[in-house]
């Protein structure tokens, strides 16, 4: 068993564990590949240092995120949508640049949402957060809010896909509200992008706002909080989608496969927030009014697109790229919970140790909502 000396530095009443427990179930990923790169066994408990809380892990999202990293999609040597890349026969030692086009920390844990309770805090972390159940903000500006350099948890370090996790006490946050843990951890990583696209594209109250992908996990997020804004939505989904979509309040829906230019006319919305790309991307500036905003932080349906930078500068569009989480976001999202808001859309929940078929079924794209991993 993993030595437990390192508790010796906290003090009596800020630690708790369960009963006789001395290492945690995790997945660990090993390597670029496929599913047999994700190995569910024992690992020791996060060892705490200066200015950490430790988390015991009550539920944990499926993300895209998590499947690019495993697979390598992030480097630049990849041209096709996520789907299509999970399919195909890649050379792993291929990927070395897999993880944001830089080398992945392999052999790690991932999972970018967590929802936990507080278990254990460092010495030096002011106040009690024991027993507290929390959200943690897995974009972290290291540099400050003036910086747009950013890590990841559950890409740059470990993260949620086990028992217990350690996270900066800054980027905890405390959340008043009856919702389920499995409802919490449908929030931080797509609920925070989307917010992040809404706040970066600046959208507001009568902003005719576009939707691609309307009915994945970032995709229904956008439309809630635009709404929440005022703005009017158009939610583009695929057909078995839109009776779903359509719950969310939506001012108009259109379909996947439709013409856009012809259903919605040139010039005709305000801000796009797209993480599709691919070959639909091409029309969609022509969608945009003088001035419009297009934001996005994701290519599902590939990243290699084309586009006429006529549409670009003719109309002093603006192209918003976004990744880094500004620092309004994530208490926006604290406080949009605590006053009901927004809702969770959760799809369906699995345990931690069948993760692959979490994500084998996340991949066939013919779920509403989010994944959901429960530790043991």
């Amino acid at each position: 068993m993993p030595d437990l000396n390192y508790l010796t530095h906290l003090k009596p009443d800020r630690f708790t564990l369960d009963p006789g427990q001395e290492s945690m179930k995790a997945v660990v990923t090993i390597g670029n590949g496929g599913y047999d790169k994700l190995d569910y066994r024992d690992v020791p408990i996060p060892v705490l240092e200066s200015g950490e809380l430790l988390l015991k892990v009550l539920a944990a999202g499926v993300n895209n995120t998590e499947i690019n990293t495993r697979l390598g999609w992030y480097s630049s040597s990849v041209t096709s949508g996520t789907e299509q890349f999970a399919d195909s026969e890649v050379d792993a030692d291929e990927l070395a640049d897999g993880g944001w086009n830089e080398t992945t920390p392999f052999p790690f844990i991932q999972g970018t949402d967590c929802c936990g309770e507080v278990a254990g805090q460092a010495d030096d972390v002011e106040s009690s957060w024991i027993g507290q159940r929390v959200l943690v903000r897995a974009c972290m500006r290291v540099n400050g809010f003036d910086s747009l350099e950013n890590i990841w948890m559950g890409s740059d370090f470990d993260g949620a896909f086990a028992q217990y996790v350690k996270v900066p006490a800054s980027e905890v946050f405390k959340v008043d509200c009856d919702w389920s843990d499995v409802e919490l951890a449908t929030i931080p990583c797509a609920y925070g992008t989307a917010e992040n696209m809404i706040h970066r594209a600046e959208v507001g109250a009568h902003d005719r706002v576009l939707v691609t992908g309307a009915s994945g996990g970032v995709g229904s997020a956008v439309v809630q909080l635009a709404k929440r804004r005022g703005a009017r939505v158009t939610a583009v989904v695929g057909k078995s989608k839109i009776d779903s979509v359509a719950r969310l309040g939506i001012d108009r829906i259109v379909e996947r496969d439709a013409n856009l230019i012809s259903e919605l006319g040139g010039s005709s919305v305000d801000v796009i927030i797209d993480n599709v790309a691919g070959g639909g991307f091409t029309s969609l500036l022509k969608l945009l009014s003088r001035g419009g905003r297009y934001a996005s932080s994701g290519a599902i349906a590939g990243p290699m697109v084309n586009m006429d930078m006529r549409d670009f500068y003719l109309k002093d569009l603006r192209l918003i790229g976004c990744t880094a989480w500004d620092e309004p976001v994530f208490p926006n999202l604290v406080r949009y919970i605590e006053r009901a808001e927004i809702v969770p859309l959760v799809a369906e929940s699995y345990a931690l140790e069948d993760i692959a078929s979490a994500q084998q079924e996340f991949l066939k794209k013919q779920h509403f909502g989010n994944f959901v991993l429960i530790p043991p």
